[in-house]
């Protein structure tokens, strides 16, 4: 639920928001543009330096691409997307101006805006976005797509019927497809001319966004300009955006991020560690920094197994661990208490929440037996590595879930890695388990490519026929009553099996110096934005007081 605390100051009425996680439903307490006048009148021109989480070392080509949130938060600056999640997370066209089904779902008609150019000088037009879609689903010369070809594998034609006309057929009924024109921020709409580059499409960056790369030092900063031609204007007919440039720094080498925002190094950063968050509501209490936090639409904090390989192709190997791991101490030592334990990996306000899935509970006793079990069985000590992020938060986080472990005689190594090589391991299927992020809220079809047996983006490899038969049933299902069902079932199947363990649903806020503004963005179309944060938020509305 989003949540604001207003300070005043000399200039202007400023909003800050308290940091809290209270895995509420949809929509907040405070609503995005109702409190827009509150910041007072947008000012043109300034700069802002962004801290992010990490960086994005793989680069921007996107069909290609491998982002993590801050990788996401970059592109939604330079991309656009063809549709956006507006406050209720239902998705709104964006650079579409409609996304219309025929009576079956099985034919959609993609309407485009008229005048919009790419940053360099090119038009949008229907056979450019044609060329993006065939290029994400595997389909284009040139271009590869891993992640996307299974995204999109559900797509059988696309075709640029008129010159701001798409029209795509899928292979069955798929009533949610206008959520794979988002993608969690994603599906960005690139030029021809970074289509077409064969050498640097992951550095060459042409997008139609609200900003142009000017810069990119990797490991170093990425600078982004004003895109003085941007197409989208705000509810006075003001030209976005409203900032001159912005800096993205990673913040994985800073050793106290808080404190760099504190001393003005920052002018805002996008953070759900809960060592910060505890942190930076005690600066918004005082009135040093605004904060804005959210755990609604929030992806989920788990340990993923790897269950092509001992010892997690074992159920008692599962069930100990998922039994041993207390999850509410994890919760209270790891974030204060400020982030919800997860019953499984739809959050509040998702249709397949459930507040008791069935998730195997805390108990060291039953844990035990299943430590024996699986040691009659197969002869073997049960231990394993556990592969994590190379930040100190991840760290402790993992040590204390080791000491828990200890305690039933489960001996769980640690083995760090960089954002960039933790994935690829990932991929890979190089571990045994993985301290993981991912599945932030919305339409839950949007998992199908992370849950289904036979998808590359499977990373825990479990073969799970049930899980296939609902993840298909909810795809093709337009009632909204009987989907909610079929993923209330995914919820409980997740659970009964012990593929993963649920953590927490993931508070993410971004916290600022008093003079940003604009976090949320401006209205699309008189709807209010998204209030979600855990794919990043758009740019194009922020501004500073001068």
């Amino acid at each position: 639920m989003l949540h604001r605390r207003l300070k005043v100051t000399a200039a202007v009425a400023g909003v800050a928001l308290l940091v809290a996680a209270c895995g509420g439903g949809q929509g907040g307490s405070a609503k995005g543009s109702a409190d827009a006048a509150d910041e007072g009148t947008p000012q043109a021109g300034g700069s802002v330096i962004y801290g992010i989480e990490n960086e994005s070392n793989g680069g921007w080509c996107l069909p290609e691409s491998q982002l993590a949130i801050s990788g996401i938060q970059v592109a939604r600056a330079i991309y656009d997307t063809l549709m956006v999640p507006a406050q209720s997370g239902e998705m709104m066209p964006f650079l579409a101006t409609s996304v219309t089904p025929n009576d079956t779902f099985d034919r959609w008609t993609i309407k485009l805006r008229k005048g919009v150019k790419f940053h360099d000088g090119t038009d949008l037009t229907a056979e450019v976005v044609k060329n993006n879609l065939d290029a994400y689903r595997g389909k284009y010369e040139g271009r590869s797509a891993t992640l996307f070809s299974f995204v999109f594998d559900n797509v059988d034609t696309v075709k640029a019927t008129d010159p701001l006309t798409v029209t795509v057929t899928t292979k069955t009924p798929w009533p949610s497809f206008p959520n794979f024109l988002f993608f969690e921020g994603r599906i960005g709409i690139m030029g021809q001319s970074q289509l077409d580059d064969a050498t640097n499409c992951d550095k060459a960056l042409v997008g139609t966004g609200p900003f142009r790369k000017k810069e990119w030092k990797l490991n170093n900063r990425f600078v982004a300009e004003k895109n003085a031609d941007y197409w989208q204007t705000d509810a006075d007919g003001t030209r976005l955006p409203y900032l001159d440039e912005i800096t993205f720094v990673s913040m994985l080498n800073d050793g106290d991020s808080v404190e760099s925002l504190q001393m003005g190094r920052y002018d805002l950063m996008h953070t759900s560690t809960g060592e910060d968050l505890e942190r930076v509501e005690a600066l918004a209490d005082a009135g040093t920094i605004n904060v804005l936090s959210t755990s609604d639409f929030a992806d989920v904090t788990y340990v993923m197994f790897n269950e092509s390989k001992p010892p997690f192709d074992n159920m008692d190997a599962r069930l100990a661990v998922s039994q041993a791991i207390d999850r509410d101490e994890f919760v209270k030592l790891r974030t204060a208490g400020r982030q919800p334990v997860a019953s499984g990996p739809f959050a509040p306000g998702s249709i397949g929440y459930l507040k008791n899935s069935g998730f195997p509970a805390y108990n060291l006793d039953e844990a035990k037996q299943h430590v024996a079990a699986y040691e009659r069985e197969t002869g073997k000590q049960l231990g394993f590595t556990m592969l994590h992020g190379g930040d100190p938060g991840s760290l402790t986080s993992m040590e204390l879930v080791q000491s828990q472990l200890a305690e039933v005689g489960i001996d769980m190594k640690l083995t760090p890695a960089d954002q960039a090589a933790l994935i690829d391991q990932v991929i890979a299927g190089g571990f045994d388990a993985v301290f993981w992020r991912n599945h932030p809220g919305g339409d839950p079809d949007g998992q199908f490519v992370w849950w289904r047996s036979d998808s590359p983006v499977n990373f825990g490899r479990y073969q799970d026929p049930t899980i296939d038969r609902l993840l298909a049933a909810g795809r093709a299902e337009p009632d909204a009553a009987k989907r909610k069902t079929i993923y209330e079932d995914l919820n409980r199947r997740f659970a009964q099996q012990a593929h993963n363990v649920w953590l927490m649903w993931s508070a993410w806020a971004v916290s600022s110096q008093p003079k940003v503004h604009g976090i949320l963005g401006p209205d699309i179309d008189g709807e209010p934005p998204f209030e979600g944060l855990a794919v990043g938020h758009p740019v194009s509305g922020l501004w500073v007081e001068q």
